[in-house]
């Protein structure tokens, strides 16, 4: 069932043309530039979502206190900006690097879309990871490469 649920969001995010996704709310970008201001900087007690949580804050943007970052939105119908959140649950990724392969997974993760590089992938800016640390960094997510779980998408909202 979560491949199901994965492949129909990859596809149905391919379907979108980049052109069809110009114009980031101004929301967003605000959202970006204070999430940027971060980078390797550790922010609160360095857990994931307390990156979420003040960029939010900080926009006086609408959530719930609690993984819900905003509205949720369907890739099938609206398109990813950078500056909206990704909650991670169970997610598992395998890709290849040349004749090498690489896994992660993140059970329960929160991120912040940086930037936009294709229908296919995205530059994440989070903390928490075993590749940062407590610390906000960067990392390439390429939506072909989730094997298994789900993955919500939230638009921040005044």
């Amino acid at each position: 069932m979560y491949k199901l649920f994965l492949f129909a969001l990859f596809c149905s995010f391919q379907g979108l043309a980049q052109s069809e996704c110009d114009g980031t709310p101004a929301l967003n970008q605000k959202i970006v530039k204070l999430a940027k201001a971060k980078h390797k900087k550790k922010v609160g007690r360095g857990e994931c979502w307390e990156l979420a949580q003040y960029v939010l804050d900080a926009t006086g943007a609408e959530w719930n206190g609690f993984e819900v970052y905003g509205r949720l939105i369907y890739p099938s119908n609206e398109c990813i900006y950078p500056g909206d959140v990704i909650q991670f649950e169970k997610i598992k990724i395998e890709y290849q690097v040349g004749n090498m392969t690489y896994s992660e997974s993140m059970r329960h993760h929160t991120a912040i879309v940086y930037k936009v590089i294709d229908s296919n992938e995205v530059i994440l800016l989070h903390q928490n990871t075993a590749e940062h640390g407590r610390k906000v960094g960067q990392s390439n997510l390429m939506f072909d490469s989730i094997t298994s779980g789900k993955l919500f998408v939230y638009r921040p909202e005044n």
